[in-house]
């Protein structure tokens, strides 16, 4: 479950198109804790294979570590974010049979899972697209390829097995990347430098103007961004673990999620865009 200070699907602004893909624990079953394969590292404590149930997960699949998770040993579980994908799997694709009550579903669910993970997180980045007026000559598009996501999320389980998720994956991040484009333009100053898979792993960042940057796929393990402004920036897939965002302004950075905020440190005065929860080990 999400590390943040609300319940996943609660007391966000939800009236931006995206309450589905925001993550409902007490819906699912426990699918991040069973489908994923964990290997045993500053995130998590322990290996775990695809399909075997986490040592922690009780029979009413709640974890039973919830509240120590960090303590622990396991940070990456408050971190992960499925976008929706476990109660959507869990109460509609396999309309609510649970894999130990029909084991015969185990495999297939487990299998559709991230599939149906990764079509969530592209609605996320096109239900934010859609509203960005700077891409308005896109909406049409963007529309479209929205409605196309959605459609692969209504398939039946086999057909969702079998779907190259990638190829359309692909095709969608290239859409975003226009997207991006028209957006980072309105940004004031001078173009920016792209940092597009870049790595800035501990880089000092301190209140470094980054309005309108490319950082899509950027390393910034453990990076200084205090104070930085990071607002119309592209963060798509950045990696922020452990990065420093205390002051730092996120308000109108683009795409970025849940989980990448609560790989961050920050603090009170951190801003945030309005869809997103600020996780509950930051400092006040």
């Amino acid at each position: 479950m999400p590390d943040t200070d609300r319940p996943a699907g609660t007391d966000r602004q939800d009236d931006d198109g995206r309450a589905a893909l925001r993550a409902d624990c007490g819906s699912c079953f426990a699918l991040c804790c069973v489908a994923l394969t964990l290997t045993r590292s500053a995130d998590f404590a322990v290996d775990k294979a695809s399909g075997t149930p986490c040592r922690n997960l009780r029979d009413d699949f709640r974890c039973g570590i919830h509240s120590r998770l960090r303590t622990e040993g396991f940070p990456g579980c408050t971190v992960y974010d499925c976008f929706g994908a476990g109660q959507k799997v869990s109460v509609e694709i396999f309309g609510g049979r649970d894999w130990r009550a029909a084991p015969e579903t185990k495999q297939q669910m487990f299998e559709v899972f991230p599939v149906v993970r990764q079509l969530h997180e592209l609605l996320w980045y096109l239900t934010e697209a859609a509203g960005l007026a700077p891409a308005r000559s896109l909406r049409g598009e963007i529309r479209r390829t929205l409605e196309a996501t959605e459609a692969l999320t209504r398939l039946d389980a086999t057909a969702l097995s079998e779907l190259d998720v990638a190829a359309h994956r692909g095709e969608v991040a290239v859409l975003l990347g226009r997207v991006s484009e028209l957006v980072r333009a309105t940004a004031p100053g001078r173009r920016k430098r792209s940092h597009r898979g870049g790595d800035l792993m501990g880089a000092r960042l301190r209140k470094a103007d980054l309005r309108g940057a490319d950082l899509r796929g950027a390393y910034l393990i453990a990076a200084d961004l205090g104070g930085a402004d990071l607002r119309m920036a592209d963060l798509i897939g950045a990696d922020f673990r452990d990065a420093d965002l205390s002051g730092a302004d996120l308000t109108g950075a683009l795409f970025l999620t849940q989980a990448q905020v609560n790989a961050a440190r920050g603090s009170g005065t951190t801003r945030l865009p309005p869809s997103l929860a600020r996780p509950a080990h930051w400092t006040p």
